[in-house]
């Protein structure tokens, strides 16, 4: 998914209330939060705390905002995601499933899943939790049909990359003969 700023990427936030005489120490609170780039990922950070704990920006400071990157981000992995969202008749809760090298990723295809299935705006949904999950406990049949061992994505009906036998760069853009897409 690609919102008003580009990809998604995931940044830890910590922040305070400002400390004043009376609390000069003030209890600091951290945020895993999904946003574009630094400034929305702060943005939404005092949302919420405007939100669970009654702090606004201007009564407070952010201490640390730092993006996390996933580490290994070359094998499949499954991920679940609890969420709530508001629609036009409600708030929802909602728990869902992805497939996806990062979390990021599974994040992205929340969102397009959502505008999709539900015509949820980004900014309309709250992600709860996040989850690594193991192929034997996942719920959704979507990703399970993937999850299984010897799962192959056979490549059917594909064209040579080499023009029906000629070179890639061929002076010849058209041809008489149809292509053979079926190789065994």
């Amino acid at each position: 998914m690609t919102v008003a700023g580009g990809k998604l990427k995931r940044y830890q936030v910590v922040g305070r209330k400002a400390a004043t005489p009376e609390n000069p120490n003030p209890e600091a609170y951290r945020m895993i939060i999904f946003a574009p780039n630094p400034v929305i990922a702060k943005s939404k950070f005092w949302y919420f705390m405007h939100q669970f704990r009654k702090m606004k920006k201007t009564t407070g400071e952010i201490l640390d905002c730092v993006e996390l990157r996933e580490k290994g981000s070359k094998i499949v992995k499954n991920y679940g995601v609890w969420l709530r969202y508001a629609s036009r008749s409600g708030t929802h809760n909602m728990y869902r499933e992805f497939r996806d090298i990062a979390l990021t990723g599974a994040i992205s295809q929340l969102y397009d899943e959502m505008a999709g299935r539900h015509r949820t705006r980004p900014r309309s949904i709250q992600i709860i939790r996040t989850a690594e999950v193991k192929p034997g406990d996942l719920k959704r049949p979507n990703p399970m049909q993937f999850a299984k061992k010897g799962v192959k994505f056979p490549l059917t009906h594909r064209v040579d990359s080499a023009k029906r036998g000629r070179k890639a760069l061929s002076a010849l853009t058209f041809s008489a003969t149809r292509p053979t897409t079926y190789f065994a």
